[in-house]
């Protein structure tokens, strides 16, 4: 069975195409392959409310699933550079699997 909830999902989602788009764009780390962060862009929901307003309203004003540039505009950006550091420097990324 899929965990969490459509909410939860979609969490997820934005989180893992957020790091991954962060980390090619800033870092020039290709932490997962082309067509998985392609499909993963097409899977983003954004008229889903997931609980962070300021968030919500980036992934629904920015977001494209066409381009990681979106990320540039991301208002967490630091928050993001922080989980790379944290999961994908110690290569310890089954949390996101």
């Amino acid at each position: 069975m899929a965990w969490g909830n459509k909410t939860e999902k979609e969490r997820k989602r934005r989180i893992k195409v957020s790091i991954a788009a962060y980390a090619y764009e800033f870092l020039a780390d290709s932490i997962m392959p082309d067509h998985e962060f392609d499909q993963l862009c097409l899977e983003i929901n954004p008229k889903i409310n997931t609980g962070n307003r300021k968030l919500d309203i980036f992934f629904k004003n920015e977001f494209s699933p066409s381009t990681g540039y979106w990320v540039h505009l991301h208002p967490e950006k630091e928050k993001l550079k922080d989980l790379y550091e944290r999961y994908y420097k110690n290569d310890s990324t089954s949390w996101i699997e």
